[in-house]
Order: C-alpha cells, then structure tokens, then sequence
C-alpha cells in the first residue's frame, strides 16, 4: 500500500510539473516576452571557455533570446557584455584564493593553476542584470571571479541555474582533471594534487562536502559540453541528485568557413609551395596538450619519409611557439596569439591538416573551427575528441599517446585519404551538430524545463 501512495504521489508529482511547463510555454508564446539568460564567465575573451560563452552568448541572441554575458575581464565595448566593476576588490579575490591554494601546496608552483577552491569572489545577486535575468547559466567561474558562497547567494534568489561545465571542477573538489583519479566520485581526499597525497580529510574533501552542500537544495541543471565529459560528472556524488545534460558548443559557420587556401596563406605570409600541418595552444608548453608527442609523431615521419623536409612545414598558433623551432624537424612558421576571428579563419583555412594531440580534453573549440573551415583533424582518443572527429570519415583519431599513430594519421591525411571527400565530410558534421540554431534550440529546452520547475516549486 505504501508503495503505490508513493507511486501515485510521484505521477500526480509528474503531472504536476508538466502542466507548470505548459502553462510557462503559453505565457511565453502568448505575451510574446524573451526570456532573459545572464551568462557568467571570468574572462570575455581568454581562454576556451570564454571563446564558447561569447559563442553561446551570440547563439542565443541570434535565436530570439535575451542573453547578456557577465565577465570580471571586460576587453571589448560590446554591448552585450558587463563588467563586474571594483576592479581592485577582483584582483584582491584572485590573489587571495591563489595564495591561499599556494599555502596548501606549502609554497610550491606545481599544480598551482591545477586547483581552484572558489573561496573568494564576487556577490552579483544585487547587479541590475542578475535582477532583471530569469536564468541565470554558468560558465567558467574560477579564479576569484564566484566563491561557493557567491553560488550559495544565487541558489538562494531562487532563480533557476544552468552551469555548462568546461571542464569537471563544478563536480570535483578541487581539480578541473582527474587525471584518472576516481575520488571525487566518493568525497575527494588523498589528493594526488597536493603535497605527498593530502589526507583523509585534506583541501580537496573540504572543498568537495562545501559543495555538495551548496549546491543541495538549488534549482540547478548542469550540462557538459562532450559526452565523455557527462559521463564522468554523472559519476560525482555532488551531482548525484542533479540533472546532467550533454549540448555541444555553437559555432558560427557564417564566419568559420572554407576560404581559398593559398589566399588565406598569402594574407599570413606562409609559404604556397609546402604541405603546413597546424598546431594551436593556449600555451604550446602546456604538457596536457601533449606537444612532446606532436614533437616525436613529426620525428617518426620525417625518419619514414624524409621528402617532407622540404614540402612540409608546420606552423603554430600560440604563445612561445619559436622555443618549439630547434625541436621540431620540420620547419617552423610560428603565428604568435590572433584575437580577430577573421585572421584565426584564415590561419585554419591556410592549414592542410589540424593536429591536436591532447591528453585530456572536453570539446575543443579548436578542432570545431578547423572542421569548419574543411580542415581534417588529426587527435587522440581522449575526452570529447572521438565525438567530433570520425574516423577515417572527417579526420583520424589516433590511440592514446601513441606517437607512431599520431605520425600514421598526419601522413594518411597528408598523402593517402581522399582530401576532399575528408573536408566535405568534415564541414557536413559542423553545420549539422555544432551550428547556432541547433545549441540555442537544445539549451531553450533547458531552460524552459528550469523555469518550469521554478513556477512548479512556488
């Protein structure tokens, strides 16, 4: 008996719910009213996550929503985008947090942009745009831009929260890679990032049960932007309770798109007569991005064939590039950092072939622009990467940090698939997974269920 009072208790629950969802979709469709998103992001412009907020940002917009996007690092006079302000009080909640996270390393620099533990930041709950916004969507938050209890003030306004997840931080105690460790399934502790392994109950389990208890009673909806990526926070006991949501990244194909090549190599004075496989990074030092695999697959094929000495260059976009010159043994164009979207489709759209050898990855931004200007991509299978390139259909994914396969797809790329067929093939699965309409629709849906479920709360 006890069990079908709760089974109907549970259907009168779901009926409930969806009558609430009906009723907020006729409201909307009848007033003729846009829904209002405030996305929240550190940065406006640095880094993948920024790149994908902006994208998201525009996506929305473009698709008969209201989004604006809150950074604490405003670079542009877009309209759409607002500043935290006080910036003195923004630089003090970075460097405390860092300190912080340094004394915990007992003063050690390794792991230091590894771990973030959100014990500063800022209180956007009294912002003019937090007050007028009817969801309010997460982003890449860290470094003393939101401290959990900044995230507590938000759960707290009773506005819905959508968080895309970059990376598995929002899930984890303190890392935004596990790096293979499964504690942060259990409570963290032990921390393989922290001196001799942490403890029991060190930094990271702290952290961890701040935010299982932070986050327990809010109205949040988490989506992650690869599979892979949702397979693993699913796995998280903070989000145990919570729905985990997978939506790609948006693009806009209208400005990442096939150019003429030799055009586009003109324009960055890279030679017309050679073969230039690309490679990009934030920091081409950064070992996750796996350039000492890169630098021995471009080994192993010049050993095999060694007329790619004189018809093959690579070129890097990315900072420190000319330290790579002496170890690669093919000749380097180094690009530098490009901010102007129009001069990064050309640096694509100048390449033959995209080489992103990362160890652990959600869904670059990287390989979706390339496939978009009908580059064939070229990565290991790793997080979020085997979605988007096809095997052998649009790009090759190569084993897990086995150089000699990395080596095997670039040349296969290079001298033996059909190129053509790749590039087409590889423009179709952008314009069909990745375009503006299609993640605008997919988040619409989550958001209408967040604000369905609000009005069914009240």
């Amino acid at each position: 008996m006890t069990h079908i009072k709760s089974l109907c208790a549970q259907t009168i629950n779901i009926w409930l719910l969806f009558l609430a969802f009906y009723q907020f979709s006729c409201n909307f469709a009848s007033n003729d009213i846009s829904m209002r998103i405030l996305i929240v992001n550190t940065s406006e412009k640095t880094g993948g996550a920024a790149v994908a907020a902006n994208r998201l940002k525009d996506a929305l917009n473009n698709n008969g929503v209201k989004a604006k996007m809150l950074v604490r690092d405003k670079l542009t006079d877009d309209i759409t985008v607002v500043s935290l302000g006080h910036e003195w009080r923004n630089q003090w909640n970075l460097l405390w947090e860092r300190f912080c996270v340094f004394w915990n390393l007992h003063f050690s620099r390794k792991h230091l942009f590894e771990i973030d533990i959100a014990n500063a930041g800022a209180d956007i709950t009294k912002l003019r745009e937090f007050k007028e916004a009817d969801i309010i969507h997460l982003s890449w938050i860290n470094q003393g831009m939101l401290s959990l209890n900044s995230i507590k003030k938000i759960l707290s306004s009773g506005k819905p929260v959508v968080w895309t997840m970059h990376d598995l931080w929002p899930a984890s105690g303190i890392c935004h890679y596990a790096h293979g460790c499964h504690r942060y399934e259990n409570g963290c502790g032990n921390c393989p990032l922290l001196p001799g392994r942490g403890s029991r109950n060190d930094l990271s389990a702290k952290v961890w049960k701040r935010k299982k208890a932070t986050y327990c009673c809010g109205n949040m909806w988490f989506v992650t932007c690869s599979q892979w990526l949702a397979r693993q926070a699913k796995r998280s006991g903070i989000l145990r309770d919570f729905s985990v949501s997978s939506i790609p990244n948006p693009i806009d194909t209208h400005v990442f798109q096939p150019q003429d090549k030799q055009e586009a190599r003109k324009r960055l004075h890279l030679p017309q007569d050679k073969r230039i496989v690309l490679f990009v990074s934030q920091r081409v030092t950064d070992q996750r991005k796996g350039m000492d695999y890169f630098v021995e697959a471009i080994e192993k094929m010049v050993v095999e064939h060694p007329e790619m000495k004189e018809n093959t260059g690579i070129a890097i976009l990315g900072g420190h590039a000319e330290e790579l010159e002496g170890k690669l043994a093919l000749r380097v164009y180094p690009i530098g950092y490009v901010t102007d979207q129009q001069q990064i489709r050309d640096v694509y759209n100048a390449a033959d072939v995209f080489v992103l050898p990362s160890l652990e990855d959600n869904l670059p931004n990287t390989i979706m622009e390339a496939m978009a200007c009908g580059v064939p991509c070229v990565g290991f299978k790793v997080g979020g990467i085997p979605e988007m390139i096809d095997h052998i259909k649009n790009g090759y994914v190569a084993t897990e940090r086995d150089a000699n396969d990395l080596a095997k797809g670039i040349h296969w790329v290079l001298d033996e698939a059909d190129y053509a067929s790749l590039s087409e093939a590889a423009v179709g699965k952008v314009l069909r997974s990745y375009s503006q309409r299609s993640v605008a629709m997919q988040y619409l849906e989550i958001y209408n269920e967040a604000l369905a479920y609000k009005n069914f709360r009240l």
